[in-house]
């Protein structure tokens, strides 16, 4: 099911002030735009300061070759420490050149791996702040979907089970006040109640359908996948839809199986909306433990691939539908892939692991 995207509001701490838009795009507090488009203010003068250091190094430097021509400074210690030259002395000074560059080389290095690491938490940290909004825009719908399948079956229960059961009572109660042996009168009233009864019974199962995958409880996860390609089939009968199914599913988990069902279901619901496609192929594979890669886990692969006409990824960082698949998937521990082009397809893959089986004694 699609639903539209809301804008998720901003979250301030208690007592925190907010946060001006015009403040975060890099303008001067207040609302007013900084003149020709300058940095803010901070900016400008961490700039400003790395400037005059840079100034006041390069006059200590030449203050120092002046001092040192003006007093001879290396002829000074050359016959200070001509006596001492068993302790070679007079060497120090290019030892101390070299410590010098050494330091100079040693704090070039931190301060790359110190850039390096700042540059990391930046992109973790927008790394975080994306998922957190989407995060917040997935809540949104939840709750707003939510709150659309309660008022959908608030609806069907008032409007097809709650009249039709007056209206049994009604004939019930006609049927008991009937004072005359009429018999058709009492059939027909029977048959109405009859009528009745079956109309609410498909109400109900279509509730339930709603609610619950069919047959997932009582057939297992192969013959609910296959009930919902076939009714995917009638609905699409342009699209050529092929379920593949390799290995043994009856004994998967219930929330795994719950999850592949559900990932099947909005995958064909979006090749339904968006795809365009002509053939497209729903392929679940189990994976169990082997001898030869002892190192591997039990997984169960889903790959649903479609020739439509794609998406680019800006619809996929958006689309509400595969933030839903994909935390449905990280929420057992299992990885979802996308991999998709303007007029090239679309294929989505998901892993997810099966539960390690306690050693046997």
């Amino acid at each position: 099911m699609s639903m539209p995207e809301s804008a998720s509001p901003a979250t301030i701490a208690p007592g925190a002030a907010p946060i001006r838009s015009d403040e975060a795009a890099g303008r001067v507090p207040g609302g007013a735009a900084d003149p020709a488009g300058l940095p803010p203010p901070s900016f400008r003068s961490h700039r400003t300061t790395h400037r005059r250091d840079a100034w006041i190094v390069v006059a200590v430097t030449l203050s120092a070759w002046v001092l040192c021509g003006v007093f001879n400074v290396t002829e000074a210690l050359q016959r200070l420490t001509a006596p001492y030259e068993r302790y070679q002395l007079d060497e120090l000074p290019t030892v101390l050149l070299v410590l010098g560059l050494g330091l100079t080389w040693f704090a070039a290095r931190r301060y790359q791996e110190a850039k390096t690491e700042i540059d990391l938490r930046k992109l973790a940290q927008t790394q975080l702040a994306a998922a957190l909004a989407d995060n917040r825009r997935l809540a949104q719908q939840y709750v707003a979907l939510q709150e659309a399948e309660r008022k959908s079956l608030a609806r069907e229960l008032h409007d097809e089970l709650g009249q039709y059961l007056n209206v049994i009572k009604l004939d019930a109660v006609g049927i008991r006040d009937t004072r005359t042996a009429d018999a058709e009168a009492v059939q027909a009233r029977a048959a109405a109640i009859v009528e009745h009864c079956n109309h609410i019974h498909a109400a109900l199962a279509s509730l339930i359908r709603e609610l619950r995958p069919p047959g997932l409880d009582e057939l297992g996860l192969a013959a609910a996948l296959e009930h919902c390609v076939q009714l995917w089939r009638v609905r699409l009968p342009t699209l050529a839809l092929r379920l593949v199914i390799e290995g043994e599913l009856t004994d998967l988990p219930e929330e795994i199986a719950v999850t592949l069902f559900r990932l099947v279901q909005e995958a064909l619901t979006n090749v339904a909306k968006h795809s365009a496609a002509t053939r497209a192929e729903v392929r679940v594979t189990r994976n169990d433990l082997r001898p030869s890669r002892p190192a591997t886990r039990a997984s169960v692969l889903i790959t649903i691939t479609d020739d439509g006409i794609g998406h680019t990824e800006e619809q996929e960082r958006t689309g509400l539908g595969l933030i839903g698949m994909r935390e449905r998937v990280q929420a057992l521990r299992g990885s979802l892939e996308v991999s998709s082009a303007p007029h090239s397809g679309f294929t989505l893959s998901a892993r997810i692991p099966l539960p390690e089986e306690p050693p046997t004694p």
